[in-house]
């Protein structure tokens, strides 16, 4: 496996990039305080560095793009991402039809893709049943699945070595 195996690499919003706050009901770029994932500015950087596109596919429903940009922008990632997916500009729910959407407007194979997700199903299972290749960022247990479409990690810290790997 090469880095060019995956020129494209999503990242799932909320508990992935940034911290949601499951029963806010304003947009994050409105909070008081936006918070990070530990470890998420060093992982965007070195992708960018890598000459891969980063994406952001998230299923948020109160955020459009440029609320999520601005967000984004608090936190000093949004230069990072070259695309964002949400349901406001897709009007498709974190599904199957929604990774069909992202692929077709990017023009890229599955093969092409990793996604990179909080949520075992909705970042993990269901992009799998496209082809894409999964990394289950897991933070809340010591739990790993592992199979030939996906991956876990723990951390951030995890998750920079996984791509340090597939590099060599």
């Amino acid at each position: 496996m090469t880095a060019k195996n995956y020129p494209i690499i999503l990242f799932d919003w909320g508990d992935t990039v940034m911290y949601d706050d499951p029963v806010s009901t304003t947009p994050m770029v409105e909070w008081t305080t936006v918070r990070v994932v530990e470890g998420i500015a060093d992982v965007l950087a070195d992708l960018h560095a890598s000459g891969r596109h980063v994406v952001l596919a998230t299923g948020a429903i109160i955020s459009d793009v440029n609320e999520i940009r601005g967000a984004l922008g608090r936190a000093r990632l949004d230069p990072y991402f070259s695309h964002v997916y949400c349901f406001r500009n897709t009007r498709l729910p974190k599904g199957e039809a929604f990774y069909r959407h992202i692929l077709a407007d990017l023009n890229v194979p599955p093969s092409d893709v990793l996604m990179v997700g909080d949520s075992f199903e909705k970042d993990v299972q269901i992009p799998n049943t496209l082809g894409i290749f999964a990394v289950w960022f897991n933070q809340r247990s010591a739990e790993n699945r592992v199979h030939e479409l996906h991956t876990t990690v723990h951390s951030m810290v995890d998750l920079r070595m996984f791509f340090h790997t597939i590099e060599k």
